[in-house]
């Protein structure tokens, strides 16, 4: 085995890369749209987006909690340092590869699959909480984008049939200034529900070699993953914002306004009653159903095909990259 502390460095550091990729990744989500209808500069909706993912960052630790100690049986993987490792590359290659085809497929779910992937390989079946991964996964998984697309479809009839008389231009200037709102609301919501991940992996890793005496996140680690997923979200979220402003559907400010607060509202309720899920999933549904009050023929439905089969590849990609990185490991020595 390595030396302890250089280990816990490397995780805390791969960690940070997850972080990275995940801002690279899910964090366009909170501004793609404001930025394809342009009522925001890109610079200025990634600063903004950057600072309230911290301000929901500190708002609670509900999803950190459930990955880290709910889905797999802690007991049967505490020997295993690099289990947590091997579940960050999972999830890291996962992102790379989505990130590099242009589809919003899911972070979190990248490192669900990645721990569940790891702790099987090493310890088997048997360490997985079923019960929890179907009530936090599998039901979330399956019922939030559906919620996204019925919010967005019915959010945005309701405000064509509110504003039907009233002149394109005065609706669409009105609605670029409401969508900087829904933006901030998106980047909040984002924040409270996905940036728990890194903070929760490093502090765990923290707690397991003695570093701090209980599960508390760290102000430092805090600001940092913060930090970090804010410089994901600058370097390498155009990709997705691409896809998600363009290639779904032709985007307005009005249709950013409805997509952007009915995918805040499911966000903000799931993450009320503690549901770990996928911002990706949601907004990218919620753009579909705004699309589809349009007309169905509105929606570029191939493109929707694909993140539909990035998402159900998510979990079994990523828990094999994870098992494959946990037997190398084996093989170096890292693995006790």
């Amino acid at each position: 085995m390595p030396d302890s502390l250089w280990l816990l460095t490397s995780i805390v550091f791969v960690a940070l890369v997850f972080d990275f990729t995940n801002g690279a990744h899910d964090s366009a989500n909170a501004i793609a749209t404001v930025v394809s209808t342009k009522v925001m500069s890109p610079k200025a909706a990634v600063t903004m987006a950057a600072i309230l993912n911290l301000i929901g960052a500190l708002i609670g630790t509900k999803v950190a909690h459930t990955i880290g100690g709910e889905l797999v049986n802690p007991q049967m993987i505490a020997g295993c340092h690099s289990l947590t490792l091997a579940a960050l590359a999972g999830a890291i290659v996962w992102n790379v590869i989505t990130w590099y085809l242009g589809l919003p497929s899911s972070s979190s779910h990248a490192l669900i699959g990645g721990l569940m992937g790891a702790a099987v390989a090493y310890r088997g079946w048997d360490t997985l909480n079923y019960l929890a991964i179907f009530k936090k996964v599998i039901v979330p998984l399956v019922l939030s984008p559906l919620a996204g697309f019925i919010g967005g479809y019915f959010l945005m009839l309701l405000l064509a049939w509110t504003f039907c008389k009233s002149h394109p231009k005065k609706v669409n200037n009105a609605f670029r200034k409401l969508q900087i709102i829904s933006s901030a609301f998106m980047a909040t919501s984002h924040g409270l529900n996905d940036a728990q991940k890194t903070m929760g992996i490093i502090t765990l890793a923290l707690f397991i070699f003695n570093k701090i005496p209980t599960i508390e996140v760290p102000f430092w680690v805090k600001v940092t993953c913060a930090v970090t997923m804010g410089l994901g979200t600058a370097t390498g979220g155009w990709k997705i914002i691409k896809t998600m402003g363009h290639k779904i559907f032709k985007l307005e400010p009005v249709h950013g306004f409805a997509a952007e607060s009915a995918a805040s509202l499911v966000i903000s309720t799931a993450s009320h009653f503690g549901a770990p899920i996928s911002t990706t999933h949601i907004i990218s549904t919620a753009v579909l159903g705004v699309g589809a009050s349009k007309r169905f023929s509105a929606v570029r439905w191939g493109v929707a095909g694909n993140m539909v089969v990035a998402w159900i590849l998510t979990l079994p990609a990523a828990a094999a990259i994870a098992a494959l990185s946990l037997y190398f490991f084996k093989l170096i020595g890292f693995v006790s």
